[in-house]
């Protein structure tokens, strides 16, 4: 893999500055315990701002996992990124390979602001353009056909000023299982894989996933199995589907205590199953958006057996220095 995404060589360098802080090896790479996610906040500049003095904190004192998606803040979360990441190498000698970005794609996102009609802003953007039909977006607001996909990894890539993403989700994908059948759901996501392993090969993304919030926990469920499988059928043993996110926090346990994957006829829950099919798992909400104490959600979830990474949503660099005096250390 070249400098242009994370190395084992640079995540490697990157542990060695934090003797006092936990990571965990996955997929070659050098993952912190603790992620930064950018989720929630206002869509105005001072927010902006400080997601990118949050980020740069973040990494100076130890995470090196950041999580984004191109509907956060209506692209505003990834310029923030973007900008983070510049000030970190210039400043700070942060090299791109130290660092494990990742983003999501699947939801039309807005740029910088909600537009005055919406509909006319999907038919200009994406409808016009070829990029998506209107028969293409379920529900109004997801999408994740191979041409759409195409289309938000490169934006994502023009925001964060990169050339490659580590890891790259399709975004909650179960918003499509409301419209279509469960086979015509795994052929789109088949189809979605295709094009994310071309794009592998391209450089453009090391990695890619499913990033779910109801998904992987609630019945019916996804089948990780299932989609490993399809995986291989356009990918091979060295496919990239090697990631998965969801909720995992004191009052969303149901990734470690729900058996509802079953590998070789044996019923086991989905952390059990990726730890199996070699897929690394990384926690979202794991302060359930702040209503958990920091102390015991970062404990909870970042010392539970098969979760790699934990994300904390932190845009200021109060909730920086906060979540990571009470986080884990090595």
């Amino acid at each position: 893999m070249s400098s242009n995404c994370a190395t084992s060589e640079g995540t490697a360098r990157y542990r060695a500055r934090f003797s006092n802080r936990a990571f965990r090896e996955q997929q070659g790479l050098v993952l912190s315990s603790i992620g930064i996610g950018t989720y929630l906040g206002n869509a105005d500049e001072a927010t902006d701002m400080n997601y990118t003095r949050a980020i740069v904190r973040a990494v100076q004192l130890g995470v090196n996992v950041i999580d984004s998606a191109a509907n956060y803040r209506f692209q505003r979360s990834e310029r923030s990124i973007g900008h983070a990441l510049q000030t970190l190498a210039n400043e700070h000698g942060i090299a791109r390979d130290e660092l494990v970005i990742c983003t999501k794609g699947g939801y039309l996102p807005f740029d910088g602001a909600p537009p005055r009609n919406v509909r006319q802003y999907v038919e200009d953007t994406f409808v016009n353009p070829g990029i998506a039909s209107f028969a293409d977006i379920v529900g109004g607001s997801h999408c994740m056909t191979p041409a759409y996909l195409q289309s938000q990894l490169e934006q994502s890539l023009r925001n964060m000023k990169l050339e490659c993403v580590d890891v790259y989700y399709i975004h909650n994908p179960e918003s499509q299982l409301q419209f279509v059948s469960e086979t015509e759901f795994y052929t789109r996501l088949k189809l979605a894989f295709e094009r994310l392993e071309q794009n592998r090969k391209q450089g453009k993304l090391a990695y890619y996933g499913v990033a779910t919030w109801n998904g992987f926990r609630a019945r019916p469920h996804h089948s990780l199995a299932r989609m490993i499988e399809a995986a291989r059928d356009v990918g091979g043993e060295t496919h990239g589907l090697r990631f998965i996110q969801l909720p995992f926090n004191l009052a969303m346990p149901e990734a470690v205590e729900v058996a509802n994957e079953t590998i070789d006829g044996k019923e086991m829950s989905v952390v059990e199953a990726a730890q199996r099919l070699g897929v690394t798992v990384v926690a979202s909400a794991s302060l359930l958006q702040g209503r958990i104490p920091p102390e015991d959600a970062i404990q909870f979830a970042g010392e539970t057996s098969g979760i790699t990474t934990a994300l904390i949503g932190m845009s200021r660099i109060e909730h920086v220095e906060e979540n990571l005096a009470t986080g884990l250390h090595g």
